[in-house]
């Protein structure tokens, strides 16, 4: 397969970039285990497999060439890779990245195992230095998924045979990048930025792997083909450092700034590691029922967005389909999106820092039981990577461990993840969880699909003027104690003339006219937006998904309505603004 045949050619982590990368995607060898046999059939030895399949997309979709949508135990993937010589020069060290494998992942290159990993939605990585060779390499993937088993988060993904109702087609396997690098003996493993929008300054935690003695760290920071800033420092493991810059910037809602940094490890003058990278300067403080970016009063103007694809299930098609993704949430007077019961890919948060779109980063709890310690156990530890994963990215302004939680459910375990959220990532708000049922909390919200306008109105009547909330279930939650307060789930309107209804699913009765939608999407969403003491609204959702017709675009991203009179209805001035 040539370079340019290769499906998502593109780098996926551009907040962290090396030159020297291979992109592993296109055609692999592809088996389904449905005995759970495979290792016991040497299949790690890397004989041929019966199959072919396209990654990055999962065998259930389209775009693999497998298409198969029944349930899969377990899945294997084999593929020749010819090293480059200087990789596996002495010095060198080789990593093998997956953006994203569901669910438990164990790899072998030329039949010796390099390592495992449990969790579906978040990047890992295997150092193959001891396993690999020069010349021709065979890499083996099994993925051990099953959807119906409890202690597996599987988000929106159908433990039924077929999608119904608000779940839809499952993921099984490699639905990300997978790609290999070659770094030097010691390497910068990671980077962790602090702004301070005041001062103009950017504190840098920078994580290098690897002897450290004699090594020093410069990072150049440059912005518009200006220098913006440098520093020259020690590394000794964890390198930190404060930047001033040269000019103050700040990325906002609709207008980001971003600042590029060119970080550079040597010793004794000789150039080691070099990694491209980029950061915004931006704030979030909470400020009584405000929640302030930059020292403003934002209204946040989300949208529900799944992360589904008609051909690619959870894998977008392209670089492009993500971004075009935020560009027609933003058409339509949106500036954020709560990113649902799913963690999106790096490039999506990218394509937001780029764009100044504002998203709350959630983990797809759905289908584990909460009750279980054993799930506890693989939840923290998967929750904890997306934090550290994506915590640079200027467009995240908020966290969202849990959503729609069980009134029956232990309360001390959203205190406990709630708690581990803040202590990982104390700049930002964090729900503990999404609806309900509330514990701890930095900020209080509530899911409400009532349809009739007046009766959804009337619930939100009392917090104009009172600290009188809705709740979903109010004698299970803490008390309201003043925080921001927000409907991140409203609407839901089924609209899908001319489709057959036998399988179509969205909340209430349907509008019967596109005037009587409008009228309705009007009404609702004008109740949130010119409520004094709410900050944000969260309306039900971008586009449909399957069976669940109640998007503002269809599956294949088609605008049901014009977007510029949704879009007049959203950017109408909050009431919570005005004092801006």
């Amino acid at each position: 397969m040539t370079a340019s045949s290769i499906p998502r050619p593109e780098y996926p982590r551009p907040q962290f970039a090396r030159a020297d990368w291979m992109n592993l995607n296109g055609e692999w060898g592809f088996e389904v285990d449905a005995s759970l046999s495979g290792e016991e059939r040497n299949l790690f030895l890397g004989q041929p497999l019966a199959r072919k399949i396209i990654v990055p997309f999962c065998p259930e979709s389209d775009l693999s060439g497998i298409g198969e949508k029944d349930f899969m135990p377990a899945v294997w993937y084999r593929r020749d890779v010819e090293l480059p010589a200087v990789w596996t020069a002495a010095g060198k060290r080789i990593l093998l990245h997956f953006g994203a494998c569901d669910y438990e992942t164990t790899v072998w290159v030329n039949g010796r195992k390099v390592g495992m990993h449990r969790g579906g939605y978040t990047s890992f990585t295997f150092e193959i230095t001891a396993q690999a060779a020069p010349g021709k390499n065979v890499i083996v993937v099994r993925a051990v998924d099953d959807t119906r088993n409890k202690l597996q988060p599987t988000g929106k993904q159908s433990e039924r045979l077929h999608s119904y109702s608000c779940l839809y087609t499952r993921t099984t396997g490699i639905w990300q990048t997978v790609w290999l690098e070659a770094v030097p003996a010691t390497y910068l493993r990671a980077v962790k930025y602090f702004p301070n929008i005041d001062e103009g300054t950017i504190t840098v935690h920078a994580k290098l792997d690897g002897p450290t003695k004699g090594y020093r760290l410069h990072a150049a920071v440059r912005a518009e083909d200006k220098e913006m800033g440098a520093a020259d420092v020690a590394a000794d493991g964890l390198a930190i450092f404060t930047i001033k810059l040269a000019e103050r910037h700040l990325w906002e809602p609709g207008a980001p700034y971003l600042y590029n940094v060119e970080f550079t490890l040597d010793q004794a003058g000789q150039a080691g590691d070099t990694v491209k990278s980029y950061f915004g300067l931006r704030s979030i403080v909470i400020d009584g029922k405000r929640v302030l970016i930059n020292h403003k009063s934002v209204f946040q103007r989300l949208v529900l967005d799944q992360g589904f694809y008609p051909d690619g299930i959870y894998t977008a098609p392209s670089d492009d389909a993500l971004r075009s993704d935020i560009e027609l949430s933003m058409a339509m007077g949106f500036n954020g999106a709560r990113l649902h019961e799913k963690v999106f890919e790096e490039r999506f948060h990218y394509w937001a820092d780029k764009l100044g779109y504002l998203t709350w980063g959630e983990y797809p709890n759905w289908g584990l039981d909460h009750a279980n310690p054993l799930a506890l156990e693989r939840y923290l530890s998967e929750w904890l990577e997306a934090l550290e994963r994506d915590f640079d990215h200027p467009s995240i302004v908020g966290w969202c461990p849990f959503n729609e939680t069980n009134p029956q459910q232990n309360p001390e375990l959203l205190r406990m993840i709630y708690r581990a959220t803040k202590a990982v990532d104390w700049t930002r708000p964090v729900i503990d969880t999404s609806g309900y049922v509330h514990v701890e909390t930095d900020i209080y919200d509530c899911h409400n699909y009532e349809q009739d306008a007046a009766k959804f109105a009337a619930a939100f009547e009392a917090f104009k003027t009172s600290d009188t909330i809705y709740q979903n279930f109010p004698r299970h939650e803490v008390t309201y104690q003043g925080q921001p307060y927000f409907c991140s789930e409203y609407g839901g309107i089924w609209w899908n003339p001319g489709q057959a209804d036998a399988l179509a699913w969205g909340y209430g009765d349907r509008p019967r006219s596109e005037q009587q939608f409008l009228e309705r999407y009007k009404a609702l969403t004008e109740t949130l937006l010119f409520n004094p003491n709410m900050f944000a609204f969260c309306y039900t959702q971008l586009t449909n998904v399957e069976q669940e017709v109640n998007g503002l675009y269809t599956c294949d991203r088609k605008a049901k309505f014009d977007p510029a009179i949704i879009r007049a209805i959203n950017v109408q001035r909050a009431a919570i603004e005005t004092d801006n």
